[in-house]
């Protein structure tokens, strides 16, 4: 597996609020730019998304791929890794939430690993590049509802 990469934002607003931005799959096409169709495939017994299939075209990358889901009881992070992807031959990742008085720190830890080989250098720079878009374009969303 490749090396994780790791960031962090701070949103103002409560766990619970960003939570259920990341949760709502079907509204990912509305906020995050490379994601331009998304199918909830299956749901637990609590109707939260336990697999999730994405049409991604960042430009040079575009891919179909379905990830896993496991929510934390405690509300405060998800993991996630890959079931079946073109370009991608794994993918690990998780939010984690944790409050700072009303506001809260989202840190993003993602690891891809591609089918096609990739330089370390560049995969890294990707991997920055995919976080620091996810993690912005999170914080508007969740900021401007």
């Amino acid at each position: 597996m490749a090396d994780e990469s790791t960031q962090s934002i701070v949103v103002d607003a409560e766990p619970d609020e960003i939570m259920a931005v990341i949760a709502d799959f079907p509204a990912y096409p509305e906020w995050a730019a490379a994601v331009k169709k998304t199918e909830v495939l299956s749901e637990d017994a609590d109707g939260q998304a336990e697999q999730v299939r994405f049409t991604l075209d960042a430009g040079p990358f575009r891919d179909v791929y379905t990830l896993e889901y496991d929510w934390a009881d405690d509300g405060l992070s998800v993991r996630w890794h890959l079931v079946k992807g073109q370009l991608q031959k794994a993918q690990r990742g998780e939010y984690a939430l944790a409050a700072q008085g009303d506001k809260t720190k989202v840190t993003y830890t993602l690891s891809v690993e591609l089918a096609v080989p990739m330089i370390g250098l560049f995969r890294r720079k990707a991997e920055k590049m995919v976080m620091d878009t996810a993690l912005k374009e999170l914080k508007r969303r969740v900021e401007g509802r």
